[in-house]
């Protein structure tokens, strides 16, 4: 893969033990504990890591923060919800995180269905949802790139508002990455405007394909005043010493989730979007897709990147990413459990692969 591809994992923010096959111990979400994720990331050849969000858990952007003080090199792709923070609010977090830590802030705006109520959020249709959320993102980049913001829009509004600490550009980075996922009509006009990373979740290669050659169409046809939107993908790699060691375990692993009914995976089954729909409709073409892509998985209980999972040695799976690499995807955010171990396992065996 040529050297501007990146590669982040994903680090657990669950009150619950055991996420998607995770390792159970009881201090499974203490700042010790997630902060040997973030640093075996940084002794493994880890950009950063992918850390969730969503009511019932951990305050994603504190924890984010956390680590980032008890790290050097470590990126935290922090999501956040427009409706859980105001832009002003969170523009003003993410810049002083970003000062603090030497720029190595990303933003990863999620608008899927949470418990909006539980904070005091609501929402109406999905025009309403999308609607929003393309104004939060172009309210936020203005914030973090102009003095004295004035802004009246139909959800938020500003009066003279300037972020302070100044965001420092990065060479020609002005202000943290914005990744944002979605399938449906709506979210990939929000994606061809206001993102820029879209991440796609563990689609069959012609899928994907599919969907960069529209969102780099509907660019066009929206008038883009960005630089061109970059194109990511959340996926889980189940990755073992030999391609028949994989399988077996990958195989052992989706009998154990039938038995327990999906029990710790369920992460996006309270309400079915578009781009989970398509994950689950691909297991209808087969159980194994392209050279390796596992199926089967969300028969019983996956969840967002534990729908589809690449299965298979080192060779193998850096041989189906270098795949997507040729499709247009530069973003990977990759992770198996026990996420810990596979944290070394991939940085060591994988990720080298990936570099040459």
């Amino acid at each position: 893969m040529s050297g501007d591809s990146e590669f982040l994992w994903y680090i657990p923010n669950d009150v619950k033990a055991g996420h998607r096959g995770d390792t159970a111990v009881d201090n499974h979400n203490s700042l010790d504990t997630l902060t040997s994720h973030a640093k075996a990331l940084e002794e493994h050849g880890w950009k950063g890591a992918l850390i969730g969000t969503g009511w019932g858990r951990p305050d994603t952007f504190t924890v984010a923060a956390s680590l980032t003080a008890r790290t050097t090199t470590f990126e935290p792709l922090i999501a956040i919800r427009p409706g859980y923070w105001r832009p002003a609010h969170f523009a003003s977090a993410a810049a002083t995180l970003d000062h603090l830590s030497g720029g190595r802030v990303r933003v990863n705006i999620v608008s899927g269905k949470d418990n909006l109520a539980a904070y005091g959020d609501s929402e109406g249709d999905q025009a309403h949802r999308y609607s929003r959320t393309r104004e939060f993102m172009r309210l936020v980049r203005r914030l973090w790139t102009e003095e004295s913001v004035t802004y009246e829009g139909e959800h938020f509004r500003v009066t003279e508002s300037t972020v302070a600490p100044r965001l420092q550009p990065r060479g020609d980075q002005r202000h943290p990455r914005l990744y944002f996922g979605g399938a449906s009509e709506a979210a990939e006009r929000v994606a061809a405007t206001e993102a820029d990373v879209q991440l796609f979740w563990g689609e069959p290669l012609d899928g994907v394909r599919e969907r960069i050659d529209r969102l780099k169409a509907l660019s066009r046809d929206l008038d883009r005043d960005l630089p061109p939107l970059e194109f990511g993908l959340r996926i889980t790699t189940l990755v073992r010493d030999t391609t028949e060691q994989a399988w077996t375990d990958a195989r052992a692993k989706v009998a154990e989730m039938a038995r327990i009914k999906g029990a710790g995976w369920h992460d996006h089954r309270q309400s079915v979007a578009v781009g989970q729909q398509r994950l689950f409709d691909t297991s209808a073409r087969g159980e194994v897709l392209d050279d390796n892509l596992y199926t089967a998985p969300g028969k019983f209980g996956g969840g967002g990147a534990g729908t589809t999972w690449l299965v298979g040695s080192a060779a193998d799976v850096a041989r189906s990413l270098r795949k997507y690499r040729d499709l247009g995807i530069t973003h990977f955010v990759l992770s198996d459990t026990p996420y810990l171990s596979e944290i070394r396992r991939q940085g060591d065996q994988l990720l080298p692969l990936l570099r040459l």
